[in-house]
């Protein structure tokens, strides 16, 4: 019975390490599903709808092939659509029914569109010559951007694969059990052999033999298979035998140590599930304009481009990325410093850590987008706030205000970058006072300083451009001339609307632009002004008989209370400068 015990423990083994084995290869499911559509318009660009990437549960791997370069983006649905705008497009989407992925050329007024490569509308981007592969995990409502150069058609073949779950729980118990039951055949073998030795072979009654003589004994018997060598052989053989079982039951439970082979703790699906489109009710309210990560390769960009641009005095560069006060600032520094080397540049966008986002939530353009950069390496350069703007799908942003921040400047709380915040209008009546008066009335301050309407309304400790420009500072330039001179001032509201976006409190972070103008004329006749510094650099008049105008530009950042607030306007930060001087008429 022990060598029958035997070999049903070793059939049992084979069956058991069998099932296991042919877990992991003829059993084995694929380890990805995928998908695939061939598009053949002419379209230069193509849509992969969200809805089509999320078709199945898991990360997307998405595979372009065509003939040349091969780009692709992805950003949220609704912006690539109005980038594409009135292009024509083939829209690719997923069919549930047939369970296969659908193309639909959809018709526009335009066969052409610009490179989409660089744009700052994009989550993220990717260039390659002829075919495309690359793995991403985005959700339902991102979409991805196909084209080639914009002028061709889009690349050709589309293919969509999700990850299958290609574990094989029940691999490694058959595998162990089968060495188990491998082992207790050994076992049973070893028993049966060892009792069939000490039983000196199998019980039989001998059959009866006829009697021969015997045989003289000449000299001393010796056995067969005697002595020490025979013994150590068949110790060797036993050992032998026992030795190969154990090597391949070893070998067998080592191949199933992988987590792959056992069951987990949670349940898993064995082929991708189809993702559910429900979705808990919450409350409407528009997406922020831009992620941090995209703000953060915008802001370095700028960065890079604006120091370029004040290395070789480039205007034309600059306006890539500037515009409004911003640009009228900067190249009109460049004007000065290209008559007057010895003029310094106006300060760098900090290329370091940007320290607040503050996006606007919106659907639409143009978008605001509210940041503070700061310089990690270099303590001594201010950190600067900026106002960007993109005016549509297809531009980019551009850096509508740089203002310095004040150095004791201490900034509202604001909400976080994935949630954004509403733009105010110009003449919001929810703020202490309106954008728009906020620029009037910081414009009478500074002419009229304690003897304005307006003064107590505005925080006076920390403000240091009043000093600069205020009354003190307007005093200070009348006491600078001869007594052959006269000077006027005049404050004014710049051409660049007031731009404002929401702080937790219900008040705003505001940016204003002003006008300032000085004019400085003889008061005798046959008497001459004698222009100094930027102002001679950028009029060209080193002495005149007439006089000269020159206009400042104002830059200022406050933080506005709510309505009903007994809290003051305070000023975060400004930046000023020269952007027109001429002589007088």
């Amino acid at each position: 019975m022990r060598f029958v015990f035997a070999i049903i423990s070793f059939v049992l083994a084979a069956v058991l390490i069998g099932l296991g084995i042919a877990q992991r290869t003829v059993f084995a499911a694929p380890d990805e599903l995928s998908l695939a559509t061939s598009v053949e318009s002419t379209a230069p660009v193509t849509v992969v709808d969200g809805a089509a990437l999320n078709a199945f549960e898991g990360s997307q791997t998405l595979s372009i092939k065509g003939t040349g370069p091969v780009f692709a983006s992805y950003g949220r649905s609704s912006d690539v659509l109005a980038w594409v705008g009135d292009a024509s497009y083939n829209h690719v989407t997923y069919d549930a029914k047939t369970g296969e992925l659908v193309t639909e050329t959809v018709k526009g007024t335009e066969t052409e569109v610009p490179s989409p490569e660089g744009s700052d509308l994009w989550l993220d981007s990717y260039l390659r010559d002829n075919d495309l592969t690359l793995t991403v995990n985005v959700p339902q409502d991102v979409s991805f951007l196909v084209t080639s150069d914009g002028l061709t058609s889009a690349p050709s073949d589309i293919a969509i694969s999700w990850p299958v779950d290609s574990t094989t729980p029940w691999a490694g118990p058959l595998i162990v059990a089968g060495a188990v039951a491998l082992l207790l055949g050994l076992g049973f073998l070893l028993w049966a052999t060892n009792h069939m030795r000490r039983g000196r072979g199998p019980k039989r009654k001998p059959q009866k033999m006829p009697k021969v003589p015997r045989k003289p004994i000449i000299g001393p018997r010796k056995s067969a298979g005697a002595g020490p060598g025979s013994v150590e052989r068949s110790a060797l053989r036993r050992r032998s035998l026992v030795g190969v079982p154990v090597l391949l039951v070893g070998a067998l439970v080592l191949s199933g140590c992988s987590s792959d082979f056992w069951p987990s703790q949670g349940s898993a699906a064995a082929t991708p599930t189809a993702s559910s489109t429900d979705a808990p009710d919450v409350p409407e309210i528009d997406p922020p304009a831009v992620t941090v990560r995209q703000i953060d390769r915008i802001v370095g960009a700028i960065s890079e481009l604006t120091a370029t641009a004040d290395t070789d005095l480039n205007a034309e560069l600059l306006a890539t990325r500037f515009d409004g006060p911003a640009l009228q600032l900067r190249t009109t520094n460049y004007a000065i410093r290209t008559a007057d080397s010895a003029i310094s540049p106006l300060p760098p966008i900090p290329t370091g850590e940007v320290e607040v986002v503050l996006p606007q939530q919106t659907q639409t353009w143009p978008r605001t987008v509210f940041v503070v950069s700061r310089d990690d390496k270099d303590a001594t350069i201010a950190p600067v706030a900026l106002f960007l703007v993109q005016d549509d799908a297809r531009s980019n942003y551009k850096v509508n205000y740089a203002i310095t921040l004040e150095p004791s400047a201490v900034l509202p709380d604001v909400a976080p970058a994935s949630v954004g915040a509403p733009a105010l209008g110009p003449d919001n009546a929810i703020l202490k006072i309106s954008p728009n008066a906020v620029a009037l009335a910081y414009a009478d301050i500074l002419e009229k300083d304690t003897e304005s309407a307006s003064f107590a309304d505005f925080e006076a400790e920390g403000d240091s451009l009043r000093a600069a420009i205020g009354v003190p500072g307007k005093d200070a330039i009348r006491a600078a001339l001869p007594t052959t001179a006269s000077v006027t001032f005049a404050n004014g509201i710049g051409e660049e609307p007031p731009i404002a976006l929401a702080t937790n409190d219900a008040g705003a972070i505001v940016a204003i632009n002003l006008s300032e103008t000085t004019t400085v004329a003889p008061v005798e006749e046959g008497a001459a002004v004698n222009p100094t510094g930027q102002v001679k650099a950028l009029s060209g008049v080193s002495v005149t008989t007439k006089g000269v105008t020159a206009t400042y530009g104002d830059q200022l950042l406050f933080y506005v209370p709510p309505a009903g607030s007994t809290d003051k306007i305070v000023l975060l930060g400004y930046s000023q400068g020269l952007i027109s001087a001429t002589e007088n008429g």
